[in-house]
């Protein structure tokens, strides 16, 4: 990787600095848009100790739920929390600390993060254990609690379709979810690609995360895991 072009060779180089008790912000909503190849070499780095805001922690076995398997999470910040069992059965037993995010107060404290915003008012949570210990304020004599963005991530890890040489990304369609927000939320983001073009190739009208948030690109092979298959009878 120079100057403007963000291409790095291996997953090693992608996570280098990679540490124990980082905060990691990792896009995808339940299996769509994951960063599976990045997530796969958190595993095997075996790292510990990691705080982690995302949507939701995967599956047993794929996903953010293979770290699990290693106990390297510490704590997952998260809006929802099925399909995974190992995960429960952790939340339960006090190994694995949980903090509970409305989905848009996630998304939003992603954002904020991003934007350099350091916290923002939401009627979201009003009257529940959501807004306990949080100031409040009444605008047009409605409540909103004050929520903090979160800090920058020292990783951000994020899946994107298609990027030039320079780090510009364009997502595909739902796959986007909560990835062009975790893009613009980390110290070091790194982002893998199903396809990298030649800087100048991809139009500019169609660009949804400008390259200059991105530190480290790399293209790789997905297996794109169906989370639930109905089929009819």
């Amino acid at each position: 990787m120079a100057g403007f072009n963000k291409v790095v060779k291996s997953y090693d180089e992608a996570l280098d600095g990679l540490k124990d008790n980082m905060f990691l912000m990792v896009g995808g909503f339940g299996l769509c848009g994951i960063p599976e190849n990045l997530i796969k070499k958190v595993h095997e780095t075996g790292v510990k100790g990691l705080t982690i805001a995302s949507n939701n922690a995967g599956v047993d076995g794929f996903g953010l739920g293979i770290l699990l398997e290693k106990k390297q999470v510490k704590k997952m910040i998260s809006s929802y929390v099925g399909e995974n069992a190992l995960f429960e059965k952790q939340v339960l037993s006090g190994e694995l600390e949980l903090e509970l995010t409305p989905q848009g107060t996630l998304a939003e404290k992603i954002r904020a993060a991003g934007a350099g915003i350091p916290g923002f008012f939401t009627a979201t949570g009003y009257g529940t254990v959501v807004a306990d210990g949080k100031d409040i304020k009444m605008f047009n004599d409605r409540p909103y609690v004050l929520e903090p963005a979160f800090p920058k991530a020292d990783f951000a890890l994020v899946k994107a379709w298609k990027a030039d040489t320079y780090g510009n990304l364009i997502f595909r369609k739902t796959a986007a979810n909560f990835n062009p927000m975790i893009a613009t939320a980390g110290i070091i983001t790194v982002v893998e690609v199903e396809e990298i073009v030649e800087a100048g190739e991809l139009d500019p009208n169609f660009i949804h995360v400008p390259g200059i948030y991105v530190d480290r690109l790399i293209k790789g092979s997905f297996e794109k895991r169906i989370e639930q298959r109905t089929v009819k009878k």
